[in-house]
């Protein structure tokens, strides 16, 4: 008796999977990998472009220039979220969208859009910091640690 409702319950199982099986998705893995390669290189082109425009036009060597160029790929992110370009970049493209710094920038501007009813405190500046926070805080104790270990290594 007691492996009686065991078989119909493997049945039944066996019967969604072939179920499940039939009208599944098929995702063009493949394509979705190339898409996000190209679209993911494209944008470190245009960031590789903004670092020769700031060496070139300002006075910004190879070791200077990182930190305005990731300044001005987030701003720009964020404005192209604003318009609401980047969520069709980033419906396109995937993973290829959210990898870079652009990816962040999308995210935590779309927070603020998301919530912005709620009011610029309670709404946009809390929902801004759920991922800005914790990126900031991570970021921060990694590079407490890893500056905990040179100063280690090289006393």
């Amino acid at each position: 008796m007691a492996n009686k409702p065991k078989k119909n319950h493997m049945a039944s199982q066996e019967t969604y999977k072939q179920f499940e099986q039939q009208i599944e998705f098929k995702r063009p893995v493949v394509r979705n990998c190339m898409k996000a390669f190209l679209v993911g290189g494209l944008i470190c082109c245009i960031g590789q472009a903004i670092s020769l425009f700031y060496i070139t036009f300002f006075d910004f060597t190879e070791m200077t220039v990182g930190n305005p160029t990731v300044a001005t790929m987030i701003f720009i992110s964020m404005l192209l979220t604003g318009f609401g370009v980047y969520d069709h970049l980033a419906q396109f493209a995937g993973a290829g969208s959210a990898v870079p710094v652009t990816g962040f920038g999308n995210a935590v501007i779309s927070a603020a859009i998301e919530h912005r009813t709620e009011g610029f405190v309670l709404g946009v500046g809390s929902n801004i910091f759920k991922l800005a926070g914790s990126v900031v805080l991570f970021g921060t104790f990694s590079a407490f640690v890893v500056a905990l270990i040179k100063t280690i290594i090289t006393m």
